[in-house]
């Protein structure tokens, strides 16, 4: 699957429509540019691209969006590249509530949610 970098916005329907056969798809967000990637295989694969356009590092957090989900459950913050103890985050669950909050703000400001 390729990744796509969401800069601007996406419509929930077109997330959907790049979830293929599962009901999940593999996201990176940078919390500093507010921007999205979306795809590939693993979110190393996503990481990566968005490290080639300029992020840093500390600034990724791996996730996993379920886009037909209830509100709630739409966001799994799970994936390896958060494995990060300099980070204070020493699992692939981030669990940091601050942390969270920016992250699920990135993606309601770039996921048009019902659209």
């Amino acid at each position: 699957m390729d990744i796509k970098i969401i800069k601007d916005t996406i419509t929930e329907k077109a997330l959907s429509g790049l979830v293929g056969d599962g009901e999940m798809i593999k996201a990176v967000v940078d919390i500093k540019q507010k921007t999205i990637a979306v795809g590939g295989e693993l979110h190393a694969d996503a990481e990566s691209k968005l490290l080639n356009e300029g992020s840093k590092q500390e600034d990724l957090w791996g996730i996993n969006l379920y886009p037909n989900k209830p509100e709630n459950e739409r966001i799994e913050y799970t994936s390896f590249i958060n494995i990060r103890p300099r980070q204070n985050n020493r699992s692939i669950e981030i669990k940091d509530a601050t942390l969270r909050a920016k992250i699920k703000a990135v993606v309601d400001q770039r996921v048009k949610w019902g659209q």
